[in-house]
């Protein structure tokens, strides 16, 4: 996307932000990878700002947390945090955005599937909260984090302990890779059956079956859990407190 579409999309974006009066061309750097300034398509790529928008976005998450959560200990809201900033989450935000329209990447990187590019919209997200907190500063970006994002999330996955969740999570810290899953349907299309399975590092783990392919999935990773909890202890169930409220604030 280039010249005036491009500029009434990233307006539209500002505008979602409450932030109509930043000029667009203070946030276009945000969206720009590494990949199109090594192919000479861009002077600048987004690296700093997404340096400064982790930190940004970890001090705004973590303020959320600590108030939305009173009862809960330093190890929940790290976990909580953990889970709300992972690339999947920020990618998952970034694609409801329309930030992938928007990404300026070199031709290799754009050819490769959306799946390939998560981190990469990952990064381009707290990238532009760097930008919007430069220009608009740190509250204008606590409101649209919390509305955008983190009560968003909240209500896609209202829990940690979604098995998705914690499978990921366990393997992230474990081995330094995701669980992959493999969906099949069966039936016919008005009243198909999902199956799924789940492997780790190339082991397969368990099968799930379900009305969709996300319920097939959390049915496979549950089956992961139960047999991966009898080998390891910590994959004990967790006892997580209720938040404060119903939708949170903003600071």
């Amino acid at each position: 996307m280039a010249g005036e579409a491009r500029r009434r999309r990233l307006r539209v974006l500002l505008a979602r932000a409450d932030a109509k009066t930043v000029n667009v061309t203070a946030i276009d750097a945000a969206l720009v990878h590494g990949s199109a300034v090594r192919e000479g398509l861009a002077a600048r790529s987004n690296e700093r700002l997404e340096f400064m928008g982790d930190a940004v976005l970890g001090f705004i998450v973590a303020r959320w947390l600590f108030e939305r959560y009173p009862d809960a200990n330093e190890g929940e809201l790290a976990l909580r945090k953990s889970s709300l900033v992972s690339d999947l989450a920020l990618a998952a935000t970034a694609e409801r955005l329309d930030l992938e329209s928007l990404l300026v990447l070199g031709q290799g990187l754009a050819k490769m599937p959306s799946s390939r590019r998560r981190s990469v919209l990952a990064d381009a997200f707290e990238a532009f909260l760097a930008a919007l907190y430069l220009e608009a500063g740190l509250e204008k970006v606590a409101v649209f984090v919390v509305r955008e994002h983190l009560i968003e999330h909240e209500r896609v996955s209202p829990s940690i302990d979604d098995p998705k969740t914690v499978l990921q999570e366990w393997t992230q810290r474990r081995y330094g890779v995701v669980p992959e899953y493999r969906e099949r349907p069966e039936g016919p299309h008005h009243d198909r059956t999902f199956f799924a399975e789940v492997a780790v590092n190339d082991e397969m783990l368990a099968e799930g079956s379900g009305p969709s392919k996300k319920a097939a999935q959390r049915a496979a990773a549950a089956g992961a859990l139960e047999r991966l909890r009898k080998k390891y202890d910590d994959l004990a169930p967790r006892e997580l407190s209720a938040p404060r409220g119903a939708n949170g604030g903003a600071a």
